[in-house]
């Protein structure tokens, strides 16, 4: 009945393509009911004893994982009280959870035993994904203890998709040596992905560049502008072809929507429509730096190519360009920090606030710069509500992106200014294709692993693993 009027059945690899100027352009397509009977992977598809295909049940399962700098205002993160319910409050820095709330589960008492202490920042962040011991080191033999969990499942799955992972960031990659802190390199407070224990991933940071990996290279297209955002690669890159790419294979999209069915076709449609809003938005948040033409003439620095003038468009875009490469199927696993370790961004576009994030994080218990502090906090909260909800809206079959994901939420610290590390303030958005219920508070017995749930996690995604980093078993994400 699915293919009633000679509708194509489509590969799962079928994609939109086109040239532009010389050189071609392939867009994936979102999950279609005309998909259906393919495998979601590079693995032979599933016969039954008739020798047919047996469809497809569901899309496949994507992971996120989302890092905050600097901690939380702990009093004003965690529910006062365990309560019989495994329901939660919703606390002043979980209110913009409010409308999402029931897509959510607040996880307690989950850490990383093995974090270094000889410093407040610099080997946590590494460790946020690894949970290995970090080496003190100025840079030359860095060593995580371990491969980021991120990197863990692209090692698994990575093949099945054209990117095996996404990196995006905010923040340009740190350098040299914090040696009032401890001796460490600061490359260490930039990278959350590690491919192995020495070996950091680098964000993308410009969203044009970011949007080209999906549509225009893939993974021949390094990302070059989270290590320098000044680099003449990164010049480059921007200044090559700016055709639209919705433009380059728009011929190809009218043919496959003359095979499609009515579902599908309206999907397509809304796939294009987004597609085409970022790219709109990326050509507004680009016109101030098109602009500028002083040249260093006047001793103001330029500010980078590309890179939006608000914080909130910045992250937003980044967000928007990693549920796109999850609906298209171009990866399944992404990381993205909202913040390198220790940022100094002035988050006075806030009301109430006056400050830059890591330094009002040393509150030093005083009121009012407790009041600023969990102001920034509860605005990463907000923009993680705003990912929550965009996935929740896209339709996928009977499910949505949100029921087929896992999204992470937290930070590597509990309070800024004490950076402690036990019971880290973390979210799970999403119900993973079925392995998660939601909408509740998990509270683990006392000192867990946060390992263990990434071992959960890796299941969860249909990867068979007992064991990664520090775990000592699982979490139950389902009980």
């Amino acid at each position: 009945m699915l293919f009633r009027n000679k509708q194509a059945r489509l590969s799962r690899r079928r994609l939109l393509r086109g040239l532009s100027q010389g050189s071609a352009v392939g867009m994936s397509l979102p999950w279609l009911h005309a998909m259906a009977g393919e495998s979601p992977d590079d693995t032979p598809p599933v016969v039954d004893e008739n020798g047919r295909v047996k469809p497809l049940d569901r899309p496949p399962v994507r992971t996120a994982f989302l890092f905050m700098p600097n901690g939380v205002n702990p009093p004003n993160w965690t529910p006062p009280e365990i309560a019989e319910s495994d329901q939660f409050e919703l606390t002043p820095m979980l209110q913009p959870l409010a409308d999402v709330r029931e897509e959510v589960v607040l996880l307690e008492n989950l850490h990383h035993p093995n974090v270094n202490m000889r410093n407040g920042h610099w080997p946590k962040v590494p460790a946020f994904l690894s949970g290995g011991f970090v080496l003190r080191t100025s840079g030359r033999d860095m060593d995580t203890g371990s491969m980021s969990a991120d990197q863990f499942i692209a090692s698994k799955i990575g093949s099945h998709t054209p990117l095996p992972s996404l990196e995006l960031g905010v923040d340009s990659a740190y350098t040299g040596v914090d040696n009032v802190g401890g001796g460490f390199t600061r490359i260490y407070g930039s990278h959350i992905a590690w491919r192995d224990r020495h070996t950091p991933l680098p964000n993308e940071i410009v969203p044009q560049l970011a949007f080209d990996r999906l549509f225009r290279g893939g993974a021949a297209s390094p990302p070059v502008s989270g290590l320098n955002l000044h680099d003449p690669q990164v010049a480059k890159s921007l200044q090559r072809d700016t055709t639209s790419v919705l433009d380059v294979v728009l011929e190809d999209a009218r043919g496959l929507s003359r095979q499609l069915g009515s579902e599908d076709r309206a999907k397509l449609d809304e796939y294009l429509q987004s597609v085409r809003s970022v790219e709109q938005r990326i050509e507004a948040s680009m016109k101030p730096q098109r602009r500028w033409i002083n040249e260093g003439k006047i001793d103001v620095p330029r500010p980078g190519p590309g890179l939006p003038e608000q914080h909130i468009e910045h992250v937003r875009l980044m967000m928007d360009i990693m549920i796109l490469a999850f609906w298209t199927d171009s990866t399944r696993v992404a990381t993205f920090m909202m913040g390198n370790a220790q940022t100094g961004r002035n988050f006075s576009f806030i009301d109430g606030v006056k400050s830059s994030f890591h330094g009002i994080s040393h509150h030093r218990n005083e009121p009012d710069r407790i009041a600023e502090y969990e102001r920034i906090g509860t605005w990463h909260i907000e923009q993680y509500a705003y990912l929550i909800d965009r996935m929740r809206s896209l339709k996928e079959g009977d499910s949505t992106l949100l029921d087929n994901s896992m999204v992470m939420f937290g930070s590597t610290i509990r309070d800024g200014n004490k950076h402690d590390i036990e019971n880290l303030p973390l979210l799970l958005a999403g119900r993973g294709g079925g392995a998660i219920r939601t909408g509740r508070r998990l509270v683990a017995p006392e000192k867990s692993r946060l390992c263990n749930l990434y071992v959960s996690m890796f299941n969860a995604m249909g990867i068979e693993a007992e064991q990664f980093g520090t775990s000592d078993g699982k979490v139950d994400l389902v009980a």
